[in-house]
């Protein structure tokens, strides 16, 4: 069965992706296209907000150790400028302080990008019950 079956009411979705690393966005931005997402690109949290300021967005994938802004205070001004937005935390560490997992809806870990990102979206807009990733050390 082919995986589009799996997650088929996640297109027509607009995410933002929000990392100073550009090779991390272009995986991205190719994954979430390939399953019919509109897919915005940022690679500092200012630009990621301006985005979001002119486009509306459903998710906000954003890595937490940027210069200038990290991953939490971007997640707490990304939720006044888009309050519905789904925000999943992208990090290369398992160790996130827990007041920045409580700015956000999931961690993805990117290590696990690939087999997690999408069921983490899917879950988050409620398209089916798939299991949260589970994350081991």
């Amino acid at each position: 069965m082919p995986l589009e079956a799996d997650y088929p009411a996640l297109q027509n979705a607009v995410v933002l992706c929000i990392d100073p690393n550009e090779d991390v966005l272009e995986c991205e931005k190719s994954l979430l296209e390939s399953f019919g997402y509109t897919v915005l690109t940022a690679p500092s949290g200012g630009e990621g907000l301006e985005l979001a300021s002119m486009h509306s967005v459903d998710v906000v994938i954003v890595e937490y150790v940027m210069p200038k802004m990290n991953g939490q205070e971007l997640a707490l001004e990304m939720r006044r400028l888009q309050p519905l937005a789904q925000i999943i935390l992208l990090t290369g560490s398992v160790n996130v302080p827990k007041q920045a997992l409580n700015t956000v809806d999931a961690l993805v870990i990117k290590a696990r990008l690939a087999s997690h990102l999408l069921p983490t979206i899917a879950q988050l807009r409620g398209c089916g019950s798939i299991s949260p990733p589970t994350y081991d050390a």
